[in-house]
């Protein structure tokens, strides 16, 4: 579905990612594990196109993505960013159908409001202008209209933030549903305990590059840790006393 190789990105003359490889598989949901500044999202821009390497390459259903033109990639791949900010002055349910059309989706009223109820979110308030919205209200809109774009591959970051435990869980439970249906899924996550539960593999991302990459489970045995936390803690005290 998605393969970086031997990816390099900088910032000028700072280096942000160095030999960066990984792999998505299809129908799979995949977890991306850092700390605050490591380069997550540095690599998932370069990943939609938004920023430009410096080495290496990244490949979309096994072409090379320079094989691809943008409008060809982004038909299948969409996008929540961490910092999702609808435009205020439309109603919930008029951004979604805004979404879908991006991607030449059709939506019915049923669509939006079948999987607002499944993110505990009150269909009523789709009616509403976005201005109305929590923070949660406006992270559940996003993952609605990113999910029903209909994509193949739906990369998230931070989808969970904002969000109580009773909306992570119907959230987890959609990217569930979503693996069910032949979707890929690209994680960003802090919560290590949810990426532990529904993620199929796990990439640790420290020091400008990849340190771990497998099942989450792996991780935890290779430090013999109880908690997908503790084992990324331990590989990243691992990595700074090698240094």
């Amino acid at each position: 579905m998605l393969r970086v190789d031997h990816l390099n990105v900088s910032y000028g003359r700072f280096s942000a990612l160095e030999n960066v490889t990984l792999e998505l598989e299809p129908e799979k949901a995949f977890g991306l594990i850092g700390l605050n500044g490591a380069g997550k999202t540095t690599l998932i821009k370069t990943i939609l196109g938004l920023r430009q390497p410096q080495g290496g390459q990244i490949s979309f259903f096994d072409q090379d993505k320079k094989d691809i033109s943008a409008s060809q990639i982004r038909k299948h791949i969409a996008y929540l960013p961490e910092r999702f900010e609808p435009p205020a002055f439309l109603k919930g349910e008029e951004f979604v159908h805004f979404s879908a059309s991006l991607y030449q989706k059709k939506l019915t009223s049923a669509d939006i409001i079948n999987l607002a109820e499944s993110l505990e979110l009150d269909p009523g308030a789709l009616k509403r202008s976005v201005n109305t919205y929590s923070k949660g209200m406006r992270q559940k809109l996003g993952l609605i209209a990113t999910i029903l774009t209909g994509c193949q591959l739906l990369i998230l970051d931070e989808p969970m933030s904002g969000l109580d435990p009773k909306a992570r869980v119907c959230v987890k439970d959609n990217i569930v549903s979503l693996k069910k249906q032949g979707r890929t899924i690209f994680l960003s996550s802090h919560i290590l305990s949810d990426m532990h539960e529904i993620c199929d593999n796990v990439a640790v991302l420290h020091d400008k590059t990849i340190q771990f990459y497998g099942e989450p489970e792996a991780l935890m045995k290779k430090f013999s840790m109880v908690s997908l936390e503790r084992a990324f803690l331990e590989i990243i005290k691992n990595e700074k006393q090698a240094a």
